[in-house]
């Protein structure tokens, strides 16, 4: 089975949930695009994220990020700060540029993952697509 969400969707949750909108773009089967503009010295510049999913196993999402020194201190910041929020127990920073969501640890995700199992998540030009299969009742 497949769940597929349009860029446009989770742009507009992240929105609701942050109050910024981050365009994503399609980078590849398992990559994306996220920009965020940044102002400094009364200037914005956009600054991009490339987001790839690693690997998809049992409750646990293996994402890698790339995006230079500076993205890299903005990242670790920004989880940091996401630890103290809800939700934010799922959150691991890993070696490198290395984040590794552990659903199981979240009560909403381990209830849904008690009756599905992940397979995958990829993309394409306009959607994120997560595969799952339910489990036997």
């Amino acid at each position: 089975m497949e769940l597929r969400l349009t860029f446009s969707e989770i742009g507009d949750m992240i929105e609701k949930k942050t109050g910024r909108r981050l365009p994503i773009m399609y980078s590849g089967p398992h990559s994306v695009r996220i920009s965020y503009d940044v102002n400094v010295l009364f200037k914005t510049s956009s600054v991009g994220l490339d987001l790839t999913v690693e690997r998809v196993q049992g409750s646990d999402i293996l994402l890698s990020y790339d995006g230079g020194a500076g993205i890299d201190f903005m990242v670790r910041q920004a989880l940091n700060m996401a630890k103290s929020r809800p939700g934010g127990e799922l959150i691991e920073l890993v070696d490198g540029n290395r984040i590794l969501l552990a659903l199981s640890k979240n009560q909403q995700a381990g209830s849904l993952l008690d009756h599905i199992e992940l397979r995958d998540i990829r993309f394409d030009e306009n959607y994120a697509i997560v595969e799952f299969v339910p489990k036997p009742l």
